[in-house]
């Protein structure tokens, strides 16, 4: 598995994005999705990776620059056909490390809530994230769950 920094030009990576937003529709309404689509996840502050397999997108994520001490994870996705395959562990490894070089001190994630978003919460809570209140813009929402997972021992 390969995991690069992308520019979102490639015609995979925006079905994997559309794929992604349509699943959060799926499972949470309008007002309760935070998934960033194609423009914004191109806007400054924002870093994006895929995870590849030869010429086969895997997966994706994302790390947005809060401030100088907290980023937030973003656009955590694996392709359908490669669920279970460690891809999401390997891109939030990816994700983590980046964080650290940065010196961020902590880093932030909002997910769903409900059964489909259980092995999300599952492979957060793997790799130290914790429960944790709303941040930034977010309010407290019953379609939302926020984890945090500090950095400093990292």
């Amino acid at each position: 598995m390969r995991i690069i920094a992308d520019d979102l030009s490639g015609t995979d990576v925006a079905e994997l994005l559309s794929e992604h937003l349509a699943g959060m529709a799926e499972h949470s309404p309008a007002e309760s999705i935070h998934a960033l689509d194609l423009p914004a996840l191109r806007t400054p502050g924002i870093s994006f990776w895929t995870a590849w397999d030869g010429p086969v997108l895997l997966g994706c994520g994302a790390l947005k620059e809060l401030d100088a001490d907290h980023g937030e994870i973003k656009s955590m996705r694996t392709a359908k056909a490669h669920l279970g395959k460690g891809v999401a562990s390997a891109i939030l490894r990816r994700l983590i490390n980046v964080a650290v070089k940065r010196g961020y001190r902590r880093l932030l994630l909002e997910t769903g809530s409900g059964p489909a978003f259980e092995p999300a919460h599952s492979l957060y809570q793997k790799f130290g994230f914790r429960y944790c209140g709303p941040f930034g813009d977010y309010r407290a929402d019953p379609f939302s769950r926020f984890m945090s997972l500090e950095l400093s021992g990292q």
